[in-house]
C-alpha cells in the first residue's frame, strides 16, 4: 500500500437523477424521513440530509439534469444506496414501509461498512435500490 494524502472520512453525498422529482421527493423525504437541507431551484437540485451524509436529487427536466443528458431509459441510475439506521426493528420498519405503499424485502444479513448486519432492500420510484442497514453483529 502506498502513502496517500487522502484521509478518507466517509461518504459525503450521492447524486441521483430523477425522472419524476415529485415521486422521488415523496419517497426520500416523506417515506424515509430525509429532510431537505437546501433546494437550488434554478438548477433543479435538492440536497437531502441523510444523517451526516447527503442524498442529492437532480430533476432530469431541470437545468442541471438536462446538462447530464437524457434520463435513464427504464434502467435505474445506481444499483443501490445504503442508509445506516440508528435503530433496526425489522417488524416496525416493514410495517411502516407497507403503510406507505413501499414493497420491501425481508431482512437479511449482509456485509456493509460496519461489518455483517441486518438490512432491508427496496426500490425508490425510479427503480434505484435502497438498503436500510442496522448495526453489525
Amino acid at each position: 500500500m502506498t502513502d496517500t494524502p487522502l484521509a478518507l472520512a466517509g461518504l459525503d453525498h450521492v447524486v441521483l437523477r430523477a425522472r419524476d422529482i415529485d415521486a422521488m421527493l415523496a419517497f426520500y423525504r416523506d417515506v424515509l424521513g430525509l429532510k431537505v437541507a437546501k433546494h437550488n431551484e434554478p438548477l433543479g437540485l435538492w440536497h437531502l440530509d441523510a444523517g451526516g451524509s447527503m442524498i442529492d436529487l437532480v430533476d432530469v427536466n431541470g437545468k442541471l439534469g438536462k446538462a447530464g443528458g437524457p434520463a435513464p431509459g427504464g434502467a435505474p441510475n445506481v444499483d443501490h444506496v445504503a442508509i445506516k439506521l440508528a435503530k433496526f426493528d425489522e417488524a416496525a420498519i416493514r410495517s411502516y414501509l407497507a403503510s406507505k405503499g413501499v414493497d420491501a424485502e425481508e431482512a437479511k444479513t449482509r456485509f456493509g461498512a460496519r461489518g455483517d448486519g441486518p438490512s432491508i432492500y427496496m426500490r425508490d420510484p425510479d427503480g434505484n435500490g435502497v438498503e436500510l442497514t442496522g448495526e453489525s453483529a
